[in-house]
């Protein structure tokens, strides 16, 4: 027998506050048993037979049963958990949100040779980069064509221009391709966080299901519990009657 097996399982009114019936510890954020959903119930009567509707117990503890509730559900419906999952499963006992901001703390992570590698990958793709050196091209050729009877630089072929071009775009390749992996680096942790939002979002309207079903289910006991007084006070007034 456990130290846990030999704490009572009822509650105990001490000059301070109601003691946990699992922990034997004073109450921790106390919730009412009764309002349990009846999955997470089950698993914590599987444990402690004896709790019952009276019994406050602490929040830490249905924590726990959730968290564990919520792993066996997605090792049912998916197989081995994968580590994203576990973290949200971590934040949704914790109650912590999940969404980051993945451009700022992208940002705040570039070393100089990558902010210059986007620099230039995104002015390579602009329309002012395709002007100015449309205007660059005109002027060099405009310039040896109109000197051609004269001492130019890089007469007609104009093998000097390609040789610019050549080296231009052996340069300006790698440094596209580093930025667009960057960019495949970027996109890739956006599409880890709308996993992980789309995750929880998906657990809480689980929970939330299962609590309105257990909401209405206590509604109705009542209404019937209700409904069971007024017949047997109408049967009562009756026998006086008669």
């Amino acid at each position: 027998m456990t130290a846990s097996d030999a704490v009572p399982h009822r509650p105990r009114r001490t000059a301070e506050r109601t003691v946990c019936p699992i922990c034997g510890d004073p109450v921790q954020h106390p919730i009412q048993f009764s309002h349990i959903r009846p999955v997470l119930a089950a698993r914590l009567t599987a444990t402690h037979p004896a709790l019952g509707p009276a019994d406050v117990i602490c929040r830490s503890h249905l924590t726990e049963a959730r968290k564990l509730y919520v792993e066996q559900m997605l090792e049912r419906e998916r197989g081995e958990l994968s580590e994203l999952e576990r973290q949200v499963i971590e934040s949704l006992a914790r109650e912590e949100t999940v969404a980051r901001n993945v451009d700022n703390a992208w940002q705040k992570e570039r070393t100089i040779g990558e902010r210059t590698a986007d620099l230039v990958a995104d002015f390579g793709g602009s329309w002012s980069f395709i002007i100015s050196f449309a205007l660059v091209l005109f002027i060099w050729i405009g310039f040896n064509v109109w000197g051609a009877t004269r001492a130019v630089f890089d007469p007609f072929p104009f093998i000097l221009l390609n040789l610019v071009l050549s080296c231009l775009a052996a340069i300006q390749a790698p440094i596209i391709m580093m930025s667009q992996k960057r960019q495949e680096a970027k996109d890739r942790l956006r599409s880890e966080n709308d996993y992980r939002v789309n995750l929880k979002a998906e657990l809480e309207i689980r929970h939330l299901h299962e609590k309105l079903d257990h909401l209405i289910n206590r509604q109705w006991e009542r209404l019937a519990e209700i409904q069971q007084i007024q017949l047997e006070m109408m049967e009562d007034l009756d026998a006086r009657r008669r």
